[in-house]
């Protein structure tokens, strides 16, 4: 069905118009006329009969295989521009389109098409002559090949996560096309949109099956095939078999499912083991050989090493390593044996081999092993026969380790190992079929030799440091008191021991935590060296050398000379860069410009043009940042470079560079007030700013005289021989031998009266005529060091020749003042004024610290490394894509004035945190004309609102941002083109403010929008279709035609944002209805047509269905890639933002794609990151500092030397064609993907790509704020990387990359996450030890042995260090340290811990190791929105219960139960020091996990609000609807859903889960010994009595129940009857047990630890058998119970909340410490958290 495009029969184009003939600007290039002329070079081509003459070979693809129209449309211009981009880099450009850009773009975008070619051993459908002859047709069959390509792929919809997928479909087509061409076979010209109907929508619809069948993602992953299994299906020669061509619809592909083809993913812990099985045998092989020698008690192991004995010991450690592989072989088979079919039988065959080849080994070490002690044992020494046989072991594990030699000898020599890789030779493909399966991806992953050396000593350094501290300090320590345990006898055991010798389960508590430890501490290893390491990166690259004002005016004249030689380009740079003598060169004068060697800003003064450039960067900069309302119009003043007037002989520096510095100089003259001129000008000239200050001074006030009186009088002529005698005596060098210098200060206050004077709105004549008259008094006096009489000087013409003229003032008639609104004239008063009177250093100018954080990073970041700007022609192209759904564009009114709970506004909450932006925004509304404040929200509302949603994550914020490229880029390409008599008029026309607050004079009124704020007003319509051609931007709004459809605000809001950004595109997907049920899915691009005022379609392109089948944002994204252009994209995300200056910089990235780092060219550029979130709260601060060490130190040492770096998400910038040809920018799968922008890096790294990072250039990122929104986030990134665990590309990463590049992507990765989850699972291994050693009466037979207490001390002090978050501490300060200084990040680290950082990091820790570990063994992973929304508003009880009850509440609860029963029943808990450093950590923990949630909650600890919270906690506990409620309203709605992850669970996991539930019994075992009533019986039958107390209390529970549900409503008599009966019967029974049995009072409450933990393991695994209890009465039951528990949970948690609340000063404190930031920048946030608002607020 066509679709409407409107009343017009226009196609409206998008960059470049479709008609040739238009006279629009970008047809003026020549490149692009030479790429036009190309494509419609037809030839001899076969024509359709719908050909019309204006078509070209794209329109003859498209008839010719049935594309769609907009897609060839779309296509044509994708091409066209590429190749009109390419043909501008070539110098010069010819007038045709070159052969070599069609040839380098054709190799470049069938570079993954032929690689699979040659996988599959298939010849290229590309056939291409090379004679020379024929080079017309060789032209025009590389232009078809490469347009079929994108073609194909601009249609194939969800089929572009497909890469190889598309291989095939191209390379049948190229079949197809080839035989056409050759006429070799008869063709019918197929109907429009066959191409989808006929070859997508196939594939596609077997997709839609596959999602179908997954239930929305929560079925197991081995049941379904996912994007990737479909597109491996093409990895094997069994898709020409199965497919074919045409596509057989009737295949197996179709018509029934094949299973998965290459991976099974399979939910289970051992993914970790299989994964990354090399790691774990060589921490298991070191443990083993570690505890061999250390059981010798030796000084040192070598000692040990000495006894043969202990050496054949050591070769124990083959059967763990056998035994190891036998167990990989074992999981392979299971986890993989899915993929066995008859087509693939070898596969199979391969698998049983290698379980029985591991098993043999084992048995051959066993057999040869055993062979050893027995020829020991015989001849009772190491006789010759043993030897021999020892020799015979060892000949066999040299067989058995020759696969690993070999692998080191390929480590060793990486281009050998990539050569075979890729070599795709069969005799390497049956060598290597043995150890893994062959695969397109993964092959040749080896970096160079450098690159290997690099990352090898820095793992070499980790390994030594782990493993010397585990063996000295770990290992060793415990050897004595492992003997000594396993020495005990006679213990007397509190309990029924099953089993007779209890020693070795004893000694198996005391080694699990230090196991645990052992198997972790690499990842505290590692951070402690990628730091150093990071900070030693960082010195080198230069960063942190500038890092405050003062340092900026130190080097800003070498800045000046930076910034011209990396952001200009020059002709010379470009033609002779990558030769040896250019390099050095750089080399030499970057040294020059960062050390100051040569004063290179004196090239400045000689080169005017050069000056006027930088002053036109600089000043636009300035402009932008007044634009955004971080500096003031004052600064603005203080910080913009004027243009050269007045004659000024030296660079006008900005006037906060030259206050004092006048004054300085005056008072060195006048107090070296006889030395020689050069000597007294030498000192001035020490310093820059000072000679320039003197200079500009001077040049200013002789200008100024000589204008403000008039040319033709007589003390015009006066003034003129006054300043030729100055003039002359400075040329002679005898200054201060003709003047006095000791009358220069009364000069100086004449001459700023003068100055103030003239500085004033209305100026009066006669003081002006008097101050000039006392100036010419003192010169004409005091300032001759020889005095002249007045006949002396009436002869040098320094004085009136008419003596009647001495009747009057001398300057009384000759005054002539410039026009009030000269606004040049009184700018350059007012900058002499100030450089005159100024006595402050301006070392707090700008008075924001964003701003001084801006101008500091980017003034350092132009003395850094990077690679040298081409002219903007010459760049390369460049998009941004956007993924949108429906966040806030921006703020509305309502949004603004409306008020929270406690009645705060988000503009009041804006106006409190920015309250000096506020401030420069309520001045730049006055100066732009507002008249009262309270016109800000009728006339201004529009500029309100943009103001406030700037502020916050919005997408107006975004978009702002990235079309800072747009005007940078306009901005650059003006500079390039532009003449110097061009830059003069374009920094003419740059206006600047003025205001001086102690002036009379009102500002000049100024507008800082787009078309004055900059040198816009210059700029060419060449300029613009430059930066167009260079630059887009598109957001892809998934929804956009939605909201269009229901009016939605949002729609307007982002229709405003394309009016007023040129170069913004919006792609959404439109659904249109055909029919009752049936739609029709289209990808739109939309644009604002600036002529007809209205947004137009460009492209409309028809999809095969609804494209969300996988993870949403990819999705998204994928469906717009096709409407982006250029040779790059960068993924922003929605909560980012930009700066103009660092826009400044993109094209210098940008040539990073031509430079090698390694053997390979870059494929991602990694980019830093601002976390610009950081000063709202001490919340906002941890998770700004804990992200920024990420994005800076730690992503630094990933890349350099670890080569290991991968895309961590936004805003890192692709090589698009490269990614667009290999799947995208992102991976799609239902769940598994849920983490998806880093499965881009990972199917890069497995593609051969390089991912470098670079720190020059920085993109602002927003954060959550609030620690719910934190918690959810990383929520949301653990279960992603408990999701990463089983993909197929962390399998494949795990084996395919070498060894110690293994080891760097597993502890920045999922190893991270996995090691913080080992550190919970160490307390408890540690507390649960300790709980069952006191209980079983084994801690007291101990008590005596202080080695074993000694030792488990040094434990759990290295369980503390790492548990308070050593690992991720210490890269913020090393890093803050590079960065702000040492003594800034000592002073941070203070504030940190006072504000308990080291709190949040602690149950952030909690919550990452919950949900990592919930995800491995059940699923359940999904995406959770944070709302990026401000917090400040209180959090209820109740919603923080729901959040944090299971992964934090009762897991502490738990914890500190275990510490209460330990410290009630061990004998160590009787010495309080020892209890007290044994347990610290764990307490520490307990109550962080429980208070963190109220102490960085506002109003956390008032009193009134934790009364409400609690009865609404109530209230949603016994809320009883269930059906329509929802989780916030109901409990029980709440509670099942916490349970989801069970129902979808496997067998395994339920297991486990139970497995893990029965913990809870053993309180119940362990206390019942205890009570009196046991009366020290250890018999089993105390245990199993106590379930009758458990059965009686249950069937009380139930009578109480059902007496309730029966007579509570109408026979309410009854029920009281009932409970009274039960209370008197629970006494009775009570009084007798005491009476006749040995039970105490206290029995009863020692009996609540032991049974309210069965109650809660009975519960949970009553929720593992749900699927079978529900229809029963249980359930019910147990639901009810359930409630109970978590009533009594509720209660445990808010008892401490209510105690500090009802105290006096926690609430002020928490607020303190909860704004602590805030409150150091003066800010009112007392009155947002109490709700009172001041006066001047404008609601």
């Amino acid at each position: 069905m066509p679709i409407s495009r409107g009343n017009d029969a226009v196609e409206h184009y998008n960059i470049i118009p479709e008609d040739p003939t238009s006279d629009h600007p970008s047809l003026r290039f020549p490149e692009v006329r030479a790429a036009t002329a190309a494509l419609r070079s037809v030839g001899d081509l076969p024509l359709p009969p719908q050909w019309q003459a204006d078509m070209d070979l794209v329109d003859w693809l498209g008839l010719t295989f049935g594309f769609q129209n907009d897609n060839v449309r779309n296509q044509r211009e994708h091409l066209l521009l590429h190749l009109a981009n390419a043909q501008m880099r070539l110098s010069p450009p010819p007038d045709s389109l070159d052969p070599a850009v069609l040839r380098s773009f054709r190799i470049k975008l069938l570079r993954n098409y032929s690689a699979w070619c040659s996988y599959l051993s298939s010849r290229p459908s590309v056939r291409l002559s090379h004679r020379p002859d024929a080079a017309p047709d060789h032209r025009r069959r590389e232009l078809l090949y490469v347009s079929l390509y994108l073609l194909i792929w601009g249609e194939a919809a969800n089929l572009r996560f497909l890469p190889e997928c598309i291989s095939y479909i191209f390379h049948h087509m190229a079949i197809d096309l080839n035989a056409i061409l050759q006429d070799l076979r008869d063709f019918s010209f197929p109907e429009d949109k066959a191409f989808l109907h006929r070859v997508v929508k196939p594939v596609y619809r077997t997709l839609l099956l596959e999602v179908e069948s997954s239930r929305n993602g929560t079925a197991p992953h081995c049941h379904w095939r996912n994007y990737d299994d479909i597109n491996e299906f093409f990895w094997s020669k069994r898709c020409f078999k199965h497919l074919g061509w045409p596509i057989n619809a009737a295949s197996d592909f179709f018509t029934k499912r094949l299973g998965k083809t290459a991976f099974v993913e399979r939910r289970s812990f051992w993914n970790l083991f299989r994964n990354f099985d090399r790691l774990w045998v060589m921490l298991a092989l070191f443990l083993q050989a570690s505890l061999i020698v250390a059981w010798e008690e030796k000084l040192y192991p070598w000692h040990a090493l000495e006894d043969r004995d202990v050496q054949v010991r050591l070769l124990s450690v083959f059967f763990t390593w056998s035994a190891m592989r036998f167990l990989q072989s074992l999981l392979d088979a299971g986890m993989q044996c899915r993929l066995v079919s008859a087509e693939r039988i070898r596969l199979g065959v391969r698998m049983v081999l290698k379980i029985i080849v591991a098993a043999g080994w084992f048995s051959v070490f066993f057999v040869f092993y055993r062979r050893i002690w027995e020829r020991r044992k015989h001849d009772r020494k190491w006789s010759i026969e043993a030897n021999k046989r020892l020799l015979t072991f060892l000949e066999v594990a040299f067989v058995f380790v020759v696969p690993e030699l070999l692998d080191f000898v390929l480590f060793v020599l990486p281009w050998v190992r990539n050569c075979i890789e890729n070599g795709d030779w069969r005799l390497f493909r049956m060598l290597s079929w043995w150890f893994r399966s062959r695969t397109f991806v993964g092959r040749g992953l080896r970096e160079g030799l450098l690159d290997n050396i690099k990352y090898t000593l820095f793992w070499v350094v980790v390994l030594a440091s782990k493993f010397c501290f585990s063996y000295f300090l770990q290992i060793r320590p415990m050897v004595a008191p492992s003997k000594a345990v396993l020495n005990l006898k006679d213990v007397d055991y509190h309990w029924h021991e099953f089993f007779r010798h209890g020693n070795g389960i004893a000694l198996a508590l005391l080694w699990l935590p230090v196991v645990l430890i052992y198997l972790m501490d690499i990842q505290i290893w590692y951070s402690i060296y990628s730091s150093l390491v990071g900070a030693s990166v960082g010195l080198f690259a230069h960063l942190g050398e500038i890092r405050s004002m003062q340092q900026l005016k130190l080097r800003f004249q070498w800045f000046a000379s930076a910034v011209l030689f990396n952001l200009m380009p020059e002709d010379q740079l470009l033609n002779t860069r990558g030769t040896l003598s250019r390099k050095i060169m750089d080399v030499f004068n970057r040294m020059k410009l960062r050390y100051g060697f040569g004063q290179p800003y004196k090239k400045l003064e000689s080169n005017q043009s050069d000056a006027n450039k930088f002053a036109l960067l600089w000043n636009e900069i300035i402009l932008c940042f007044r634009e955004e309302d971080i500096i003031t119009d004052r600064e603005v003043e203080l910080l913009e470079l004027p243009k050269n007037s007045w004659n000024v002989r030296v660079i006008r520096w900005p006037c906060f560079l030259l206050c004092n510095e006048f004054l300085l100089a005056l008072s060195q003259a006048k107090e070296l007030v006889d030395i020689p001129d050069k000597r007294l000008w030498s000192k001035i000239c020490k310093h820059e700013f000072r000679r320039c200050a003197v200079i500009e001074t001077y040049d200013c006030i002789k200008h100024l005289l000589l204008e403000i009186i008039k040319p033709d009088s007589e003390e015009h002529s006066i003034v003129t021989v006054l300043f030729q005698e100055i003039d002359h005596s400075l040329e002679i060098g005898k200054f201060t031998k003709v003047f006095k210098t000791a009358t220069l200060p009364q000069l100086h206050n004449k001459l700023v009266k003068l100055v103030e004077l003239l500085n004033r709105k209305n100026t009066d004549p006669n003081q002006l005529v008097n101050t000039l008259q006392a100036l010419y008094e003192i010169v004409v006096r005091d300032f001759f060091k020889e005095k002249r009489k007045i006949e002396q000087l009436r002869e040098d013409g320094l004085a009136p020749k008419n003596s009647a003229s001495s009747e009057v003032l001398l300057f009384e008639n000759s005054i002539q003042l410039p026009e009030a609104n000269s606004e040049n004239f009184y700018k350059q008063i007012w900058r002499l004024h100030t450089i005159l009177t100024s006595r402050d250093s301006m070392q707090n100018i700008p008075v924001n610290l964003e701003a001084r954080r801006r101008i500091a990073f980017f003034t350092n970041s132009l003395f850094m490394n990077m690679p040298h700007a081409p002219q903007v022609e010459k760049m390369m192209a460049l998009s941004v894509l956007t993924p949108y759904y429906s966040e806030e564009v921006v703020y509305s009114k309502e949004q603004l004035k409306v008020g929270n709970e406690d009645g705060i506004s988000t503009l009041y909450y804006l106006q409190t945190i920015y309250d000096d932006e506020w401030k420069n925004f309520m001045e730049r509304m006055r100066r732009e004309g507002m008249k009262k404040d309270s016109d800000i929200w009728t006339d201004k509302l529009r500029v309100l609102r943009s103001w406030a949603s700037y502020r916050g994550q919005t997408l107006s914020r975004t978009v702002r941002g990235m079309m800072y490229y747009h005007k940078a880029l306009k901005l650059l390409a003006f500079l390039d083109s532009a003449s110097e008599v061009e830059i003069r008029e374009g920094e003419s026309e740059l206006v600047s403010l003025k205001q001086d607050n102690n002036s009379e004079r009102s500002p000049s009124p100024m507008c800082l929008s787009k078309t004055s704020s900059s040198a816009s007003l210059s700029f060419t319509g060449h300029d613009h279709v430059t930066a167009s051609m260079k630059f887009t931007y598109v957001i892809a709004c998934q929804i956009y035609g939605a909201q269009k459809a229901r009016k939605d605000p949002h729609a307007d809001e982002i229709l405003y944002l394309m009016k007023y950004n040129e170069a913004l595109r919006v792609a959404y997907v439109d659904e249109v209805s055909i029919g009752r049920d049936e739609k029709e899915y289209y990808s739109v691009l939309v644009k604002y047509d600036q002529q007809l005022e209205r947004e137009v379609e460009i492209y409309r392109v028809k999809l095969p269905g609804p494209i969300k089948l996988g993870e949403g944002k990819p999705e998204n994204q994928n469906h717009a890639i096709i409407f982006t252009r250029g040779d790059a994209v960068q993924t922003i995300d929605m909560n980012q933002d930009n700066y103009f200056e660092e826009a400044l910089k993109m094209r210098n990235l940008l040539e990073e794609y031509k430079h090698y780092y390694g053997i390979r060219k870059p494929t991602i550029l990694g980019v830093r990151e601002h976390i610009f979130t950081g000063s709202v709260s001490s919340l906002a601060r941890f998770m700004s500092a804990q992200e920024s060490s990420f994005v800076t130190l730690g992503q630094r040492v990933l890349a350099n030397p670890l080569k290991i770096r991968m895309h961590y998400g936004h805003p890192d910038v692709f090589d698009r064609f490269w990614f667009i040809t290999r799947g995208g920018i992102s991976k799609a799968s239902r769940v598994i993907n849920i983490s998806e922008d880093i499965f881009a890096g990972f199917n890069c790294t497995l593609r051969g790509g390089n991912i470098t990072h670079h720190e020059y250039i920085q993109v602002g990122k927003g954060r959550d704020v609030g620690l719910n929104q934190i918690s959810m986030f990383e929520a949301k990134v653990a279960s992603g990387n408990g999701e990463q665990v089983l993909s197929r590309d962390v399998y494949r990463l795990g084996h395919r990359l070498d060894f110690l590049r293994m080891l760097s992507f597993f502890y920045t990765t999922v190893g991270f996450f996995f090691n913080t989850m080992m550190v919970i699972l160490t307390v408890y291994a540690f507390l649960w030890g300790r709980l069952l050693l006191a209980l079983s009466g084994f801690e007291a037979a101990m008590e005596n042995n202080s080695n074993n207490n000694e030792a488990l001390g040094m434990i759990l002090n290295q369980q503390f260090i790492v548990q308070i978050g050593l690992f991720t501490a210490l890269p913020m300060i090393v890093e803050d340290s590079l960065e702000h200084g040492f003594l800034q990040a000592v002073w941070d680290c203070l504030t940190m811990q006072l504000q308990l950082s080291s709190v949040f990091y602690t149950f952030s820790m909690g919550t990452r190791s919950h949900f990592f570990g919930r995800t491995i063994l059940h699923g359940g992973a999904k995406y959770r929105a944070t709302g990026r929304g401000f917090v400040v508003e209180h959090k209820s009880f109740a919603e923080n219960y729901r959040l944090y009850a299971r992964s934090h509440f009762v897991k502490a609860i738990e914890l500190g139960l275990i510490l209460v029963v330990y410290a009630s029943h061990s004998t160590i808990a009787t010495h309080t020091f020892v209890y007290i450093a044994m347990t610290i950590s764990s307490w520490f923990l307990v109550a962080s996990w429980i208070m963190a949630p109220f102490v960085f909650n506002p109003s956390g600890f008032d009193w009134l609000k934790t009364v409400y919270d609690f009865d609404d906690f109530m209230n949603w506990i016994w809320y009883r609807q269930r059906v329509f409620a929802k989780a916030e309203q109901s409990w029980e709605k709440w509670w099942y859903e916490e349970q989801d992850h069970l129902m979808v669970t496997g067998f395994w996991g339920k297991l486990v889960e139970i497995i893990l539930d029965l913990r809870f019994f053993i309180f119940q075992y362990g206390i019942v010994y205890q009570l009196g009533i046991a009366a020290g019986s250890t018999s089993i039958s105390v245990y199993l009595l106590s379930w009758i107390y458990m059965c009686v209390v249950f069937a009380i529970y139930v009578v109480v129940a059902y007496a309730q549900s029966a007579y509570e409503a109408k026979h309410h008599i009854y029920y009281r009857l009932v409970q009274s009966m039960i209370l008197v019967l629970v006494i009775f029974v009570i009084v007798a047990l005491m009476k006749f049995t040995n039970f105490k009072f206290m029995d009863i409450f020692t009996s609540l630890l032991a049974f309210i933990p069965t109650g809660w393991g009975m519960i949970l695994i009553a929720q593992v058998f749900r699927p079978f209890l529900q229809c029963t009465i249980i359930w019910n039951c147990v639901v009810s119970l359930a409630r109970l528990y978590d009533v009594l949970f509720g209660v445990i948690v808010m008892a401490p909340v209510a105690l500090l609340s009802w105290l006096p000063g926690f609430q002020p404190m928490q607020t303190r410490i909860l704004f602590n930031e805030a409150f150091s920048r003066g800010l009112r946030i007392f009155q947002i958290v109490t709700g009172k608002k001041s006066s001047s607020n404008y609601d």
